[in-house]
């Protein structure tokens, strides 16, 4: 068999056994946070029946052993298939970079030039659209949603320093 006729096993950037190891911490961590949590208003019975904190107490229980579960089974299962490799890792870092930008963008300037900048940036970056036709959708866009919700709906949204400085409001 020639190195041409074997399969290149694409590089593991998080194997499946440290997802599930990461998945069942995390998940024990909020469980255990119920656990505690739910303490604080009683967990156990009085004269009325159950305390407010009896049913989430039990909940995080459940969740705490589950995952203790989850991760025996992950340590036991050895390290399986890759989970995600380095062009799936970028793939998703395509789809994710521009959403948390967009999310910046929306706290810090407002909803509605957080939005346009992000249909710009995705049309252009991703969509390969020319600038000019990026910047009349992106723009159109935000546009037709303010006078949609803030007009015609009277719905105020987040607005940032641009719509302060033109006065809207």
């Amino acid at each position: 068999m020639s190195s041409t006729d074997e399969t290149v096993q694409p590089r593991a950037l998080l194997s499946r056994r440290a997802a599930e190891t990461v998945a069942a911490l995390f998940t024990g961590a909020i469980g255990a946070t119920v656990v505690i949590g739910s303490r604080e208003y009683g967990t156990g019975w009085d004269s009325s029946g159950p305390q407010p904190g009896a049913f989430p107490f039990y909940v995080g229980l459940i969740i705490v052993a589950a995952s203790l579960v989850n991760l025996v089974r992950g340590a036991l299962a050895g390290a399986g298939p890759v989970f995600v490799d380095r062009l799936q890792a970028r793939q998703a870092a395509s789809f994710f970079l521009p959403i948390v930008a967009f999310v910046v963008l929306t706290v810090t300037l407002g909803i509605y030039v957080g939005a346009a900048l992000y249909l710009f940036g995705v049309m252009v970056f991703q969509g390969g659209y020319r600038w000019w036709t990026a910047l009349a959708v992106s723009l159109g866009v935000a546009l037709f949603f303010f006078v949609v919700l803030e007009r015609w709906f009277q719905v105020p949204l987040l607005k940032g320093p641009l719509e302060a400085a033109l006065g809207i409001y």
